[in-house]
Formats: structure tokens, sequence, C-alpha cells
């Protein structure tokens, strides 16, 4: 892929985000990193049994609604600090409560392991919610990359269980389908950021078999799922040039002819994570103004 194909705002800051380095030497890196403050917002830390849970809360007004955020990082690392720009500026702008899970890492814990722990913390939530003054039918479940795909496996997996729940799913460039993975055509595009080599480390890590096996478990593949009915409001975002992009737009249409209100936002000439890795250019804050808006009026009280 030609760098000519991405926006000049994101060349620059694309550079810093290239995940080129093993995954172990990525996870402390990420666990070390500056993340920053804000005196509108308190942040602070909880535990679900062993997840560990970073939790935020604005110091005004608070509307009711909270958000169960699930972070990135391809199923293989990551963690909830890392996402720190967009949940402070979420819970500031809208109101609303934050609840940030971290989850085991493939290949050492396979699914289920993070399909469980994020679900510790849909119902840790769900328990606390009272407390911590957010109305329990107004909880969406979101992430990125990675992390939206586990949400949306766990909007499968709530539904199915038929308690309360997600008002709305929240889906930045959501990673949905390890078919994707199996097509090796799509090594020689080289796509920033992340690349298929590396999606199909992910996947077959996670689902502990070759990516794109005739077979995988129930809620391990969200794109795999053949009846959508009655999943909640869905926005999802991506962009033209990631690797991602034909599969998150088959789950939007796949989601509209099961009847679920879907809102997409597709950015040309963006790169896969740019909101997270650049969010200070102005292609970054005006997609993340757009998502608010967006999360602001699904959450809303009835």
């Amino acid at each position: 892929m030609e760098i000519e194909h991405v926006l000049p705002e994101l060349r620059k800051p694309m550079k810093r985000a290239q995940v080129s380095l093993p995954r172990w030497l990525v996870r402390p890196l990420v666990k070390r990193m500056p993340v920053p403050k804000s005196s509108a917002v308190r942040v602070r830390a909880a535990k679900a049994g062993s997840v560990r849970l970073r939790i935020y809360e604005p110091v005004g007004a608070r509307s009711g609604a909270g958000l169960l955020w699930i972070h990135g990082g391809g199923l293989l690392f990551g963690d909830a600090r890392q996402d720190e720009t967009l949940c402070l500026s979420t819970a500031e702008r809208l109101g609303i409560v934050i609840l940030s899970a971290n989850y085991r890492f493939a290949p050492e814990h396979p699914f289920p392991a993070a399909h469980e722990d994020v679900l510790t913390a849909w119902r840790w939530f769900l328990q606390h919610a009272t407390g911590l003054g957010v109305e329990s039918a107004r909880i969406a479940v979101g992430g990125e990359s990675a992390g939206a795909g586990l949400a949306a496996a766990l909007a499968q997996r709530i539904h199915d269980d038929g308690r309360t729940q997600p008002c709305a799913q929240w889906l930045f460039a959501p990673m949905l389908d390890d078919r994707t993975a199996a097509h090796r055509d799509l090594d020689a595009r080289e796509h920033f950021v992340w690349n298929n080599r590396q999606n199909r480390e992910a996947w077959s890590g996670y689902l502990g078999a070759p990516a794109g096996s005739a077979e995988v478990p129930p809620y391990s593949v969200p794109a795999r799922r053949l009846d959508l009915t009655g999943l909640p409001p869905a926005y999802l975002t991506w962009t033209d040039l990631e690797l991602f992009a034909d599969e998150d737009s088959a789950y939007a249409d796949a989601l509209r002819a099961a009847g679920v209100p879907v809102t997409t936002d597709v950015v040309p000439g963006g790169v896969h994570g740019f909101e997270n890795w650049a969010n200070d250019t102005p292609v970054a804050r005006e997609l993340i103004e757009r998502a608010q808006a967006w999360l602001r009026s699904a959450t809303a009280a009835p």
C-alpha cells in the first residue's frame, strides 16, 4: 500500500503507530505509556474478580448513562490506559460513566478467556450501576479494533442470555471475521498499522486453531453469527484503507438486514486506529465528535 493514499495529516503519526515489535515487547510498553489527566473526570481502578477495571466518573453532572469500553490490541496485547484520551473526553462531554475493561490475551489465553473477562466486566457494571449513578438500561458497549470485536460478540452473548441488554454498540474499526486472515492474497497489500499476517497470528492464537477453520465456537467470531435479530443499535466506523473495511461493511449490512438500526462512518484516507494514535489531528477530532454525538443520542433517557 502506498503512503500517498493516506491523509497527509496522518502520515507522520502513523510511523510511530506501526506495530512491528513482538507481542512480548509491546505488552510492557503499553502499560508504561503516559496518560493524560483531566480535572473534570475522576479515574480509579477496581476489580471484578480477577478482571482489572478502569472507571471514569464525571466530576460534574452525570447523564445517567454508562459505557463499557474494551481496548484494542489484536487480542494479543493492550491496556485500558491506551484509550485514556477518548474515555476522558467522552466522560466529560457526555456526562457518562465509563468502565474500561482489561482482559486476558491470546495465545496464552485463547477463547473464551477474553470473552468471559468482558462478560464479567459487564455483569459487574450492572451490579454497581446504581452506586455509580447509572441507569442499567442506558449502558452501551463499545471498543476499538479487537476490543470492538469483543464488544460485538458480547452484545450477541447478552442478547442470548436474555437479561438487561446494552442500549447501543459503539464500534471503532471492529475486528470481526477470522476468515479475512485466511485470505493470504491480502498479505501482499501490507496494510498500514495492522496487516493480514498480524491478523492471522491474532485470530489463530485466539481461536486455538487456524483462522478460517470450518467451525468456530459461538461468540468467538462475531461475523460468523447467522441471526443478528434483536441486537442493539450500532455505530460502526472504519477507514477505506484498512484491512477490516470489507468485513466491517459486511457486518453493518447484515445488521441492517436483521432490522438493527445502524449508522456507519467511513473515513477516506484514514488508517486503522487513527482516532487513537493520531487523536490530536483534525480528522480524528471530527470523527470523535460525530461518534460522541451518536452515543449521546443512543444513551439518552427515553
